[in-house]
């Protein structure tokens, strides 16, 4: 008789622990071929754009996970098959080597946007010409789609309003044991594979930033050693709601969303963590804040399944239609965080020399590009998308449409006050200091306006004057310039004779 076989294809999943779709092989299967496809379109360009679809900061995380994969795997009596090509193309190969002598079947986690949809119907249409089942789970949220107490279509278009009944009305599932062995990997004559370079892959090196506030591999060793500090080792998880907005260092936030957007960690895993860690230790604001997140991530999934492609359209899920600029000259002096606005240049040279940028940043640059420059929002999205270590296509893109105000949001022009938002996360101007040090000789606060010093604070930097100067930051300059020069120019006309360029859209902004 022949034995069963499945074929199991990591694809953000990439991880032993919790692991349903490696687990219900394990139980249904004699055999187990767990397979990656570095898939060529992955390293491609993006749509609209032509930004570097996954950057080097990106490639460096995968590499890394898939390695550690392949060696959490082996110590489980199992292997990892490696195919730099398309999963189509891998999988009909191994059709036809193992379809003979096995009784196949292939299984897979369930994904919600369209490039990963096109793969999962080309890959049954192959199965339903090949007389082979396939098994789809859906092993990426907290909260199971056939769990939450509403139709997929009808999914709330607030958070709040989703957030509400998953945790009144449904219980997030238990993580499932995983045997200490697997069934054993197929005995047939193939070439395993290595795990390629970045080069290999078309894409360039990435050499580790030393002040990187993310400085941890890719990979499943790497996510539980740091779910086990942060909870266990520190207890800095009994302070994340003071600190979560932090900018500079390691431990202001619990930096997870990397591991979670390829599947290194477990959404669950970190869920029942925090649970006993309530348990055992304390149970505050904080604690709940990680959960919070969470539920966050799991509402981008769904949103994305309800809405589609509309997404990633110009109007986004609300079918807002805006009249977007795509002026790729200023797009560019944001990108590469020269502006003239410290906050959002020292964000973004942040994300250009690491990978990473904090929650709080991405909120404000992103608020900048839309909102005082009227710059296309998929601009700044694709953007994020191939520089992010923490890249999430769901989380991502339904951000980038509650920033541009065509997702979301239940409040009406959100818009932030990059100068109030600097001093109030930044009041030192440290942050701004560290990425942006041709500012360095600027003093304490004033460093987020240096094209207002005057007199004694005046310092000749090779700096850009900003781009625009939004009228709500008018407000915040007695913070750090209390003799009102700045206010004084205005009023003699001398702000243009320096070349700023005013902005005076959305006149009616609420306070950030």
């Amino acid at each position: 008789m022949a034995k069963r076989l499945a074929i199991y294809l990591f694809r953000n999943d990439l991880r032993v622990h919790d692991n349903y779709c490696l687990l219900w092989s394990h139980l249904n299967c004699d055999l187990i071929l767990p397979l990656y496809c570095f898939d060529p379109r992955h390293f491609q360009e993006t749509w609209h754009f032509g930004f570097p679809k996954t950057g080097p900061q990106r490639t460096k995380f995968l590499l890394e996970s898939v390695c550690d994969l392949r060696s959490n795997l082996l110590a489980r009596n199992s292997n990892l098959l490696i195919k730099k090509e398309t999963p189509e193309n891998a999988i009909q190969d191994l059709f036809k080597m193992l379809k003979n002598d096995h009784k196949l079947f292939l299984v897979f986690q369930e994904e919600v946007t369209k490039e990963e949809i096109d793969v999962e119907r080309a890959l049954k249409k192959i199965c339903k010409a090949e007389n082979v089942e396939v098994h789809t789970i859906w092993n990426a949220t907290l909260y199971n789609k056939e769990d939450i107490p509403f139709k997929v279509s009808h999914v709330p278009d607030t958070y709040t309003g989703f957030r509400k009944s998953v945790e009144s009305q449904c219980e997030v599932r238990s993580t499932v044991k995983m045997p200490d062995t697997l069934k054993p990997f197929p005995n047939v004559n193939i070439d395993l594979g290595h795990i390629p370079s970045s080069k290999d892959l078309g894409i360039s090196d990435f050499l580790p930033h030393p002040k990187s506030a993310f400085p941890w591999k890719g990979g499943e060793t790497s996510a539980l050693k740091r779910v086990n500090y942060f909870l266990w080792e520190s207890d800095k998880v009994a302070k994340y709601k003071e600190t979560r907005n932090g900018l500079i260092g390691d431990d202001y936030s619990t930096k997870f969303s990397a591991w979670l957007s390829v599947g290194c960690l477990s959404p669950r895993f970190v869920y029942s963590e925090v649970k006993k860690y309530e348990q055992k230790r304390v149970s505050n604001q904080s604690t709940y804040w990680v959960i919070f997140e969470l539920i966050w991530r799991d509402y981008f999934r769904y949103v994305a399944l309800k809405y589609g492609d509309k997404m990633f359209y110009p109007s986004g899920i609300m079918g807002k239609h805006i009249e977007w600029k795509q002026d790729m000259k200023k797009f560019d002096l944001w990108k590469d965080g020269k502006t003239g606005v410290p906050f959002v240049d020292a964000n973004m040279r942040e994300l250009a020399l690491t990978g990473w940028m904090s929650n709080r940043g991405r909120q404000n640059v992103a608020s900048f590009l839309v909102k005082d420059l009227g710059i296309d929002w998929r601009l700044g999205a694709e953007w994020f998308e191939s520089q992010l270590i923490d890249h999430d296509v769901c989380s991502n893109y339904g951000n980038w449409n509650y920033a541009a105000g065509i997702g979301n949001d239940p409040r009406e022009n959100r818009k932030f006050n990059m100068i109030k938002q600097g001093l109030d996360y930044d009041p030192e101007g440290e942050f701004v200091r560290l990425w942006v040090p041709e500012l360095a000789p600027v003093k304490n606060g004033k460093v987020h306006t240096p094209w207002t010093l005057t007199g004694n604070d005046f310092v000749d930097i090779d700096y850009p004057k900003p781009m625009v100067i939004a009228p709500e930051w008018s407000r915040q300059l007695g913070r750090v310039n209390p003799s009102g020069f700045y206010k004084n120019q205005q009023k003699k006309g001398m702000g243009n004779q320096r070349g700023l360029d005013f902005y005076f859209s959305n006149k009616n902004q609420p306070k950030k």
